[in-house]
Order: C-alpha cells, then sequence, then structure tokens
C-alpha cells in the first residue's frame, strides 16, 4: 500500500465517521417531533454505511441497525441522505413501537409512523414540475402560462421581459387567490433550499421574507448536519403547493445567482469584504421587493386586491402545524450598513428581471437526488 492510499483510506474513514456522526444528530432532531410517550419509549439504534446495490436504506430490527448505501451517501447531497434516514426510522418506529413487524414494509404501521414523523411515506427526493402539479384542473393553463411569461422575460427588449415578469406575477396572485376561494383539497409539499449554515446573515432572512410574501409559500428555518462542521446548522423549508414551491425554489436560486454576480460587477478591485457583500445584497433585494409591490394589486379587481392584502391559506397554516407543533420566531438585530453600497444594491435589484421557465435546468445541471428511490 502507498503512502498516497493510505492517506486516502485514513480521510475516507474520518469522512464516514463524521457522516454516522452526522446521522445520530438527525435522528435526535427528528425524534423531538414525537409526543412525548413515543419518545420516551424509542430508543435509538446503531447507524452503519454499507456497500448496498439495490437498496439506499435498510432497517435492521434484528440488529437495531440503520444502515444507508456507502455509495448513495458519497455520491448525493446531505438532505437526499437525510430523507432516507427519516424513512428508515419511520420503519423502527413502525417495527419497535408500533407493532408493524408482521405487516408489509409499508403497511399501516409504517404509514401511522410517517404521519408521526412528520414526514413523506415516500423517501423519492421527487419535486413535480408546473406541468405534472397535483393541483390538477383550470387552473393547469394558468401555470403553464406563467412559466411561458417567465422564458419570455429573456426577452433582450428591457421593456417586453420586465412587462412580461409583471404580468407573470400578476397571474400568480390571481392563481392562488382563485385556489384559494375554491377552497379545495390540495397536497403541499416541502423542499429545502440555499445553504446549510451555522449562521446565516440578514440577506439570507430578507430573501427567506420576499419568497414569502410573493410566491405563495411559507418558510421555517429548520435543523440540518452540517458535514464539515461536524454540528448540526440551520437550512431554509419552504411549504406550499407543488407549484408554488417549484417557483418560489426556482426564484430563490435564480435571485442569489442573480446577486453573486451583480456583486463581482460592482466590487470589482474594491475589495469590499463579506460584511459589504450583505450591505449590497440587502439592497438588491430592497430593490426588487419596490418593484414586485405594485404586481400585488396590479389588474386585480377590488374584491381580489382586498382578498390579496390578507391571504392566508388555513391548509397550508394546518400542514405546517402538524409538521413543525413546537416552533418559535425571533428577532435579528440590524448592524450599521453602508449607505452607498445599500443603495448600488437597491438600483442593481430595481433592474433584477426574473427569466426562463421555472422548471428549466439551470448551468449546473439537474438537482442530484431528484430520482431516488428507497427500495424495501
Amino acid at each position: 500500500m502507498t503512502a498516497a492510499t493510505e492517506k486516502t483510506g485514513v480521510l475516507r474513514q474520518a469522512l464516514e465517521q463524521r457522516i454516522l456522526h452526522g446521522l445520530s444528530s438527525e435522528w435526535e432532531v427528528a425524534l423531538w417531533v414525537l409526543t412525548g410517550t413515543y419518545r420516551k419509549e424509542l430508543r435509538k439504534p446503531l447507524f452503519r454505511l454499507r456497500d448496498m446495490r439495490r437498496r439506499l436504506g435498510e432497517w435492521d430490527p434484528v440488529k437495531r441497525e440503520i444502515a444507508l448505501g456507502r455509495e448513495f451517501v458519497m455520491e448525493h447531497p446531505w438532505h437526499a441522505v437525510r430523507d432516507v434516514l427519516h424513512h428508515e426510522m419511520a420503519h423502527q418506529l413502525a417495527h419497535e413501537i408500533l407493532g408493524g413487524l408482521r405487516e408489509t414494509p409499508h403497511g399501516p404501521a409504517f404509514q401511522e409512523a410517517c404521519r408521526l414523523l412528520r414526514i413523506e411515506p415516500e423517501a423519492t427526493g421527487r419535486y413535480e414540475t408546473i406541468e405534472n402539479a397535483s393541483d390538477k384542473g383550470a387552473s393547469d393553463a394558468v401555470l403553464i402560462k406563467i412559466k411561458k411569461l417567465f422564458a419570455l422575460a429573456e426577452s433582450p427588449n428591457a421593456h417586453e421581459a420586465e412587462a412580461a415578469m409583471i404580468k407573470a406575477h400578476q397571474l400568480i396572485a390571481r392563481y392562488n387567490i382563485d385556489l384559494l376561494a375554491l377552497n379545495q383539497n390540495r397536497r403541499f409539499v416541502s423542499r429545502l433550499v440555499g445553504r446549510p449554515a451555522l449562521r446565516h446573515a440578514r440577506d439570507s432572512y430578507d430573501l427567506a421574507n420576499l419568497i414569502q410574501d410573493f410566491y405563495f409559500v411559507q418558510g421555517v428555518w429548520v435543523p440540518i448536519y452540517l458535514i464539515n462542521n461536524g454540528k448540526m446548522g440551520r437550512v431554509l423549508e419552504l411549504s406550499g403547493t407543488a407549484a408554488n414551491v417549484e417557483m418560489a425554489a426556482y426564484v430563490y436560486d435564480y435571485i442569489c445567482h442573480f446577486i453573486e454576480g451583480q456583486w463581482r460587477f460592482y466590487n470589482g478591485e474594491k475589495g469590499h469584504g463579506l460584511r459589504r457583500k450583505v450591505d449590497f445584497a440587502v439592497g438588491v433585494l430592497d430593490g426588487f421587493r419596490r418593484k414586485l409591490e405594485p404586481t400585488k394589486s396590479a389588474r386585480l379587481n377590488p374584491t381580489q386586491a382586498r382578498s390579496l392584502v390578507s391571504l392566508k391559506d388555513p391548509m397550508l397554516e394546518k400542514y405546517l402545524k402538524h409538521k413543525y407543533p413546537r416552533t418559535k420566531s425571533f428577532r435579528r438585530q440590524g448592524v450599521g450598513q453602508d449607505p452607498e453600497i445599500l443603495r448600488a444594491g437597491i438600483a442593481a435589484g430595481e433592474t433584477l428581471v426574473i427569466a426562463k421557465g421555472v422548471t428549466e435546468t439551470g448551468k449546473r445541471g439537474k438537482l442530484i437526488g431528484n430520482d431516488l428511490n428507497v427500495e424495501h
């Protein structure tokens, strides 16, 4: 064995140990959504990485062990690993507490375990596009039209691009007002967006609030394990209808890329640090918010405009209350900002136009983990 090979083996072993620690930490966090009795009765299992060909994860009731596929864990993002862990944790809960050991793998006990853990029974990591969204019916044509308007916003003609984006946002508002007025049953999904971190700067919270205010989703900062730090951090999770979450996630990512590009252009050789970049980003978000505000009520009839002011989806609130039975709000204290950089950010934000279809794959390629399945 060469020195390089030996060093690689040591590093891989250290990484696997960090991953196992992450699985243990995520299991403990997931445990806290259970009621007191179940939380006390469910004992922590062993965690293991092993070579698997046909499965991503497995719960072994004899060994009391949750095993995840080594290749899967090494090649996929942590949120996908987390989903599979939760799926196997549901099998553990079904077998050890709910008496489902003799049932089929995804029988009634497993379904109840998923409900108690607030997770989807299918650990697929798959998100529906606008065309395939669960909200079937006459509204499909509206959603597809919104997508096409975002595509028109790529026009080199600034006025045409601006008009297309504004019209798209007006249609988004009308669609959601009508959806709420119909009061039909609808399925909600949740999706992680942005970068997990131990701490998030002010611009991260401003972006989360902007997405909530204009794209008809709700955001919750949820705990997630950070491999590089070996600690639990936080990441933003958006919840809403499949179509709205898909759209909001795209816009979130688009704005982040816009800020990065505009900051590089503005900063140039000035060499401003990270703190000043946050000031610039806050300005961009403020400028874009100013542009979007008029779209809330433009071309809406008086009844629709009044509905938009206090638009809340009771079904979505019920979904979130079940998914997160114990949440708390907090405020971040403001810090001094550079007024010149802030103004530059606002000016840049006022030029921001969301373009392209909301379900298209960007330059970075298809997100890893969109076609995952857990087999039993």
